[in-house]
């Protein structure tokens, strides 16, 4: 199959955007569909490539349109099929940097289903294989029927293979989790299961999930399986993920509700109980609360990872949703101490999660466990500031904060708004960040050794190679420019404090000093 011959059925009503002149000619002999900003790993030689686009935004789209056609010509993919749902139309930039790598690029109808796609390629492409290279009709009918009736994923894939010789098939989604599995098929480690998606499962298609929730079909012994027969299979469990995503549809809108009661103070508890009850959930806790956030370069994400987070950790009852700002959500009850799996906040679940969309970075926070419906405005609250801590420790790499990690200043000063720590740094640090002041940088550099001894002369001398006077001398200078007393333990905290804000400001940020420093107030004690 070519290029041109996708350009040319009208049911999908591709529109060519740019080509060369013996670029349709080009063979394509698969599809992958991907939002990932770097796509290089997942795409294989004379590959179309489909992509929702949900990586691009205006802001630096032009360079990230040129990383995302780069990979795609380094990976040499047959052709870039993108939609135009996400943005309204493919972004111009996009277009310019696939004629600058020559990588043909057509768009994508927001009424075309991407799967409408994928079932032409594979159908094109395997067409010429005889009849007994693709699932029995009477298999068909058995899946058909098994759709209507709202079978779940292992009655699906159980049925899809049972026909061949004790198949051993999965269904997992991107972050290792089992979704499905053939009965008597041995339990595989999240993490060798992202080894084997990665090392070629199928894909299987459904539509408006985010990458986190996609599943992925893997046979054992897969190789001795015509592609065909395989594509079928993934078919009909996209189909099955569809209608499951539909179902949900309706608690989440629940979950919702009960996010909006939450987020609002003064809250009535007995809402709260009532909403407890729709979501699934038991009336009495305990229960933790989890939010998260993907921010700017992956809006809309953040509510599919929480939902595969929840689903790690069991099959139990869990509502996830939206806050009213937009800020993803769940409430869990919380495991026993003996219970399985490990719970969320030994770290185990979130990086093979946000593996899922490894250029976005997920960001979360979880609350401390609370008894009762009373307590969970307070639980969000917790969890809500341990997400903020979360973006300021780490702004460019995935991390969950668990409320009860925040058990130092610098932590629980990274939730503050960097706009705030930087006026605090300014207010109290003062002339000692005036850069174009030589003495400044010594001063503070003195100041952070000074504290960190404990306020011990001769340590702070030994630490910075001075003469102890010379420590003297600089003491006295940093407390008359601003105005604080480093006998002083109130002082020393707010100087201290003062640091540790300007020291967890993002690199981009600058302070500017201060227009003036208070003077100081007369000290006499020098024990230190």
């Amino acid at each position: 199959m070519h290029v041109e011959h996708l350009l040319q059925d009208e049911s999908l009503g591709l529109r060519l955007l740019w080509a060369g002149d013996d670029l349709p000619r080009r063979e394509i002999n698969g599809v992958t569909v991907t939002d990932l900003e770097d796509p290089t790993r997942f795409v294989r030689p004379g590959e179309a490539v489909l992509s929702g686009l949900v990586w691009w935004t205006p802001e630096g789209g032009r360079e990230k349109a040129e990383r995302f056609v780069a990979a795609l010509r380094e990976a040499d993919a047959a052709v870039l099929l993108a939609g135009e749902e996400t943005h309204g139309a493919v972004p111009d930039s996009l277009v310019e940097a696939c004629a600058r790598h020559g990588v043909p690029v057509a768009g994508v109808p927001a009424h075309v289903m991407f799967r409408a796609i994928t079932d032409t390629v594979y159908l094109r492409h395997w067409g010429e294989l005889s009849r007994h290279h693709a699932l029995p009709e009477v298999v068909r009918g058995t899946l058909t029927r098994l759709l209507a009736r709202g079978a779940g994923p292992d009655a699906i894939l159980t049925a899809a293979v049972a026909h061949l010789d004790r198949a051993v098939a999965y269904v997992f989604t991107a972050s290792g989790r089992t979704v499905a599995a053939t009965q008597g098929a041995p339990a595989i480690p999240a993490g060798e299961a992202m080894a084997l998606i990665e090392a070629g499962a199928v894909p299987v298609e459904a539509d408006a999930l985010s990458p986190y929730q996609r599943w992925h079909l893997h046979l054992r012994d897969g190789d001795a399986v015509p592609p065909r027969m395989l594509q079928e299979v993934a078919a009909f469990l996209g189909r099955c993920q569809d209608s499951q995503a539909r179902h949900r549809a309706a608690a989440q809108q629940t979950a919702d509700d009960l996010g909006t009661l939450l987020a609002h103070a003064g809250e009535d508890h007995a809402a709260v109980a009532v909403g407890l009850r729709a979501c699934g959930l038991p009336p009495e806790g305990p229960y933790r609360v989890i939010v998260a956030d993907t921010g700017v370069r992956g809006p809309g994400l953040a509510e599919g990872a929480l939902a595969e987070v929840v689903a790690h950790l069991g099959p139990g009852p869990a509502a996830v949703g939206r806050l009213p700002e937009g800020t993803a959500f769940a409430i869990v009850p919380e495991p026993d101490a003996d219970a399985v799996p490990v719970p969320v906040e030994q770290g185990e679940v979130w990086p093979l999660v946000a593996a899922g969309e490894p250029t976005v970075p997920l960001h979360g926070g979880l609350s401390e466990p609370v008894a009762g419906p009373g307590e969970l405005a307070g639980a969000l609250a917790q969890a809500r500031y341990a997400l903020a801590s979360a973006r300021g420790t780490a702004p460019d790499a995935s991390l969950l904060t668990p409320a009860s990690a925040l058990t130092g200043l610098g932590t629980l000063l990274a939730g503050i708004p960097v706009e705030v720590r930087a006026a605090y740094s300014r207010s109290v640090l003062g002339p000692l960040l005036d850069t174009k002041n030589a003495s400044a940088a010594p001063l503070l550099a003195t100041l952070k050794s000074f504290l960190a001894c404990d306020g011990s002369w001769a340590r702070t001398a030994e630490a910075l190679h001075l003469h102890v006077n010379t420590v003297h001398y600089r003491v006295q200078r940093i407390e008359h420019l601003t105005g604080r007393d480093l006998s002083s333990l109130a002082d020393r905290l707010d100087l201290w404090t003062a640091l540790l804000c300007r020291d967890t400001l993002p690199p981009s940020v600058t302070i500017p000093p201060a227009a003036s420093g208070r003077r100081a107030r007369s000290s006499t004690s020098r024990a230190r």
